[in-house]
């Protein structure tokens, strides 16, 4: 544990809990459009690795259709819509994952929470990325998001445990709204979002 740390979680209620009033509006809005776009849930729930590996309930919009064979609705691209899209290339799905914030699920800025089944095909250095909260941002998402290949995006994360303060969560922060308005690196060269991570060379 870093001094910074109780300093962070401090900063991340107070700003989480302002966020998640200010844009409640909008959320409604955005709740209102997934609902008649994409039906129901309009929330999207799931659970994620955080803090130490403790598992929590993601939330956050929804995107895509629900899986359907017979309609051909499988794979990520065949379920994403056009409403989904705007939403991720714009970050305006993250929204709900303010809720996480205020919780102690995850923090505004960390490495982000990926899925439950890849635990146990992290190395041991990538298994440090569960050191600190998962993060709505991080450093692997303002170097490149999904534009930037998985042991790249590990090597952030780490960089990022091991160099944590105010000064870097600010500038990533930054760099966030930066990327967000220019939609850079939403989706990996073939993929919708990112391909499935299967564990890197030992």
């Amino acid at each position: 544990m870093k001094p910074y740390d109780p300093v962070k979680r401090g900063i991340d209620v107070v700003v989480g809990s302002a966020a998640l009033i200010l844009t409640a509006p909008l959320q409604a809005v955005l709740a209102l459009v997934v609902r008649r776009k994409l039906g129901s849930p309009v929330l999207f729930r799931q659970l994620r690795p955080g803090k130490d590996g403790q598992i929590f309930e993601l939330i956050k919009f929804r995107t895509m259709l629900e899986p359907d064979e017979s309609q051909g609705l499988v794979a990520d691209a065949q379920r994403m819509t056009p409403v989904g899209a705007f939403l991720r290339s714009t970050s305006l799905d993250e929204l709900p994952t303010l809720w996480n914030v205020v919780r102690g699920d995850m923090s505004l800025v960390g490495p982000r929470p990926l899925l439950v089944r890849y635990l146990d095909r992290y190395t041991p250095e990538q298994a440090r990325r569960h050191e600190v909260r998962p993060g709505v941002t991080g450093l692997a998402q303002v170097s490149g998001r999904n534009a930037i290949t998985w042991d790249e995006k590990f090597v952030k994360d780490i960089e990022y445990v091991d160099h944590r303060k105010l000064l870097l969560d600010l500038s990533i922060v930054c760099r966030t709204l930066t990327q967000v308005v220019r939609r850079n690196g939403i989706s990996a060269a073939d993929d919708v979002t990112m391909p499935e991570f299967v564990g890197s060379r030992r």
